[in-house]
């Protein structure tokens, strides 16, 4: 039995999980690398009866499917992953299963890049090793506006957050009340005055045919000058030709991103050469608790596929 572990781009998959609980039949091949190619993926694979996978990283289309005969089972870290044919994984008697995650982690990040953004840290640090010392006047965060484009779970620990530092925090989403926003502290207002409002938005949407582009050049042209946006959800909620062009114009001051439309982004993403961004690649959930729950629970799922119980199946 042989399993292939992708995208482990930091090195650390065998040391995020005890893999020796797996019987000793069964061969585990790690890939580093990124291979986004169905034609490649598939040469990469042939013979792979269990694929683990990462978040979105790599997707499994039907295609994908096609070209793989002999894989049996797929795991993805998360209990849902929008990269996976879910229907075409059924067809071909792929079993899919998933992991538990972290959900600490993201909201963290996201008003850590709040924070870099609002304090110039990345551009003050970068001086600072250039020899120069106190070129930007940063901003406080306590009474300033904090908008919450989705108020889930994510979202309304970003909202405690903010709350901690003495910020105002607002909501917006199409299903959100106002009374379910006051439950946790929060003040739902439209859509537009969200945007009008809002000294930092941090979205926290599930990428959807409803919200794909749902922030465009005109939520962007609501928006103060002085105002940020956070996006560590995912990137096609955000219209990226769009956030350049108000980043680049001034119509906002700057913009927190973690993730992409397409990734890893390419040389010629116009985000990699403005100042006004604080850019991660898709760091959202990586953290040590996170992988240890990822990793850890990949191999338990092995392990139950291989007794013929199967844990943890995704469905849709």
């Amino acid at each position: 039995m042989r399993v292939a572990v992708l995208d482990d781009y930091q090195h650390v998959a065998t040391t995020m999980a005890d893999w020796t609980q797996l019987p000793g039949d069964v061969t585990v091949t790690v890939f580093s690398d990124h291979q986004p190619q169905p034609d490649a993926l598939a040469a990469r694979l042939k013979g792979y009866e269990i694929v683990c996978i990462m978040r979105e990283r790599t997707p499994f289309t039907r295609e994908v499917f096609e070209k793989l005969p002999d894989m049996k089972l797929l795991i993805t870290t998360g209990m849902r992953n929008a990269s996976v044919d879910m229907q075409a994984a059924a067809d071909h008697g792929v079993t899919v299963c998933g992991t538990a995650g972290s959900s600490s982690a993201t909201p963290e990040l996201a008003f850590g890049l709040a924070l870099a953004l609002a304090r110039n840290i990345p551009n003050e640090n970068n001086a600072m090793r250039q020899g120069h010392w106190q070129l930007t006047v940063g901003q406080g965060m306590k009474g300033r506006t904090m908008g919450l484009l989705g108020l889930g779970n994510l979202g309304s620990k970003v909202a405690k957050y903010a709350q901690a530092f003495e910020m105002e925090t607002i909501a917006w989403s199409q299903n959100l009340t106002a009374e379910a926003a006051a439950a946790k502290g929060v003040r739902r207002v439209e859509k537009d005055e969200l945007f009008r409002q809002s000294d930092f938005i941090s979205v926290h949407l599930v990428l959807s045919e409803r919200s794909r582009g749902i922030v465009g050049a005109r939520e962007l042209g609501l928006m103060k000058p002085t105002a940020h946006i956070i996006n560590t959800s995912r990137g096609p909620i955000i219209d990226e030709d769009a956030l350049a062009d108000a980043l680049r114009n001034g119509t906002i001051a700057g913009a927190g991103i973690d993730t992409y439309s397409v990734e890893p982004v390419a040389k010629s993403n116009p985000f990699l050469d403005m100042k006004n961004t604080v850019l991660t690649p898709h760091l959202g959930y990586v953290t040590e608790e996170t992988y240890h729950i990822f990793y850890g629970q990949t191999v338990e799922n092995i392990v139950a596929w291989l007794k013929g119980e199967p844990i943890r199946v995704v469905t849709a």
